[in-house]
């Protein structure tokens, strides 16, 4: 392995695990305490559980399974966009 390939690659290694892990801590805050941290996510997503849910499932399926992470990202969006039923 070259040192330009691997110069490249560990940038995108470390981006790659720190996205997954941001999208697993929010998706497990929204989906067991039904709120999400931060102003903006607060302001812009009327249901957490149901966003926290479709995080998780982005977070699983990946690349591996394309259908689990189409779901989930029609879940995020669900969670944006459903009003609350209360």
């Amino acid at each position: 392995m070259s040192t330009s390939f691997a110069g490249v690659l560990l940038p995108l290694v470390i981006l790659v695990g720190t996205l997954w892990l941001v999208c697993v801590v929010l998706g497990v805050h929204g989906l067991l305490l039904g709120r999400l941290p931060g102003r903006w996510l607060r302001r812009h997503v009327r249901q957490p559980r149901l966003w926290g849910a479709g995080a998780l499932l982005v977070a699983c399926g990946g690349i591996e399974r394309p259908s689990l992470t189409a779901v989930g990202i029609g879940l995020v969006a669900l969670g944006h966009v459903v009003k609350p039923t209360s």
